[in-house]
């Protein structure tokens, strides 16, 4: 899940109020509700993150944190079988299993597919100027379509991937404050769904503890909201950096069949733009977090992903893949797709290989060029000029570049300012609503009740 970090300020220009961002900050805290240990912090290093994060009582998802509502409310609907969300048990296992036999595929045919989508849709742009795009709208489409081909074995018709695009940009935009949610919207991806299960459509084995509504809405939280937004997210992050780094790029084009060097850009890419920010975890049981200290069962554990991926490196906050050279993801604190003893993303393999292919199209075709921000937050959904190979982009790029430069300054500071009121508006609603919280306290266990094929409950 792209967390934005509510307990985190955004970054900003200097001059922006420093009083607006605190009280923003403030604002989520209180209404939060929970009292969290953040690791790692000034007192528990990456070693505390990683142990505690791997601890077999780390693993409760969301009952017990009032954090929780708030998620659960941006993630709606159907949150409660989100494959993220599910506590641990026989219904998440059956819901990952399915997860895994979906995104399972041989690596040409996947990287053929992500390579197709993303032409479809540099195809609609001119190939005689320069275009001024948002990359993660430009791309989202495109992963609509991909990822309706992993569902459904078929091409993506034009109203499934306006429908998918529709509910995953509504998404992200609430989760980053940069937009109300809007239950409507979504609600139609949601009716789509049910009717191409009900129709046998679905070539996939759907998880039988879950109800057709369930099922529609597994379809739909995990495929057509995570997957989707995840890899607009990381495409957009990958082709922001590289317009920021000509030399990066210069050396990718030239060489386009260097998979190394790719594989270095993707992970530092990661490690310094991690999808996650802060992923919440609640205990189930007793956590040494050190040698005075024991987190009680119930506790709020909050992994901050940025933080963590800032230690153990020289020039932490510099992008250099060169630095992957001489390290090992493995051996370093990089984890851009969670720890493998709980619970790690299910496209871990998917996600570098689609990239890899989404990222090649792009440059085949475009050189891209940007003055925006970059951040990992990313609200302003990556500001990029495409110049297209071969072109001659003349005194006009000067132009371009200066235009960016302004508006991304002046659209820091309205954002930031917008994002205050969006997200305090919602994050009041979501602590009335109390979407988790009640949910648990109907189902203690964690867990809705057996429906049958014969529709019958247990």
């Amino acid at each position: 899940m792209v967390n934005s970090g509510p307990k985190r300020a955004p970054a900003t220009t200097w001059w922006l109020p420093r009083s607006v961002v605190a009280l923003r900050v403030r604002i989520f805290e209180k209404v939060n509700g929970d009292h969290a240990v953040t690791l790692p912090d000034a007192t528990h290093g990456p070693e505390v993150f990683e142990r505690v994060y791997a601890h077999p009582a780390a693993n409760g998802r969301s009952a017990g944190a009032g954090l929780s509502d708030l998620f659960w409310y941006w993630l709606a609907p159907g949150p409660e079988v989100h494959q993220e969300h599910l506590e641990p048990g026989e219904r998440y296992e059956e819901v990952a299993a399915t997860t895994r036999r979906i995104l399972a595929g041989g690596s040409e045919a996947l990287g053929a597919a992500a390579g197709r989508a993303v032409a479809g849709v540099l195809g609609s742009l001119p190939d005689d100027r320069i275009s001024l795009v948002r990359l993660r709208d430009l791309v989202m489409p495109a992963w609509a379509g991909f990822c309706y081909e992993l569902v459904f074995k078929e091409p993506c018709p034009p109203r499934a991937r306006d429908l998918i695009t529709a509910h995953a940009d509504d998404v992200i935009s609430a989760l980053k404050c940069t937009g109300l949610r809007h239950p409507r919207r979504r609600a139609r991806l949601t009716a789509y769904l049910r009717e191409r299960i009900a129709a046998g459509d679905v070539p996939h084995r759907l998880p039988a503890s879950l109800s057709l509504p369930e099922q529609a809405h597994y379809l739909q939280g995990t495929f057509f909201n995570t997957a989707v937004v995840q890899l607009s997210e990381a495409t957009a992050h990958v082709l922001l950096a590289l317009a920021r780094h000509p030399e990066v790029q210069r050396r990718l084009w030239a060489e386009p069949g260097d998979d190394q060097y790719l594989t270095r850009v993707l992970d530092e890419t990661m490690r310094l733009y991690p999808l996650f920010g802060i992923a919440h975890r609640v205990t189930t049981g007793e956590i040494p977090l050190d040698e005075e200290t024991v987190l009680p069962a119930g506790s709020v554990v909050c992994f901050s992903y940025p933080d963590y991926h800032a230690t153990g490196y020289d020039r932490p906050g510099e992008f250099d893949p060169d630095r992957w050279e001489s390290l090992s993801a493995k051996d370093a604190h990089h984890i851009p797709f969670g720890v493998a003893a709980n619970r790690p993303c299910p496209a871990w393999r998917l996600s570098p290989l689609v990239l890899r292919a989404a990222v090649r199209e792009v440059l085949r075709r475009y050189r891209l060029d940007s003055t925006a921000s970059h951040t990992r937050s990313n609200p302003h959904r990556a500001p990029c000029l495409l110049i297209p190979r071969g072109l001659s982009p003349g005194p006009r790029l000067a132009v371009l570049r200066r235009f960016v430069r302004a508006r991304d300054g002046v659209e820091d500071v309205t954002r930031a300012v917008r994002q205050l009121v969006l997200g305090t508006v919602m994050v009041l609603h979501a602590r009335r609503l109390r979407l988790a919280s009640r949910y648990f306290e109907e189902h203690p266990a964690g867990r809705c009740p057996v429906v049958h094929p014969e529709g019958n409950s247990t």
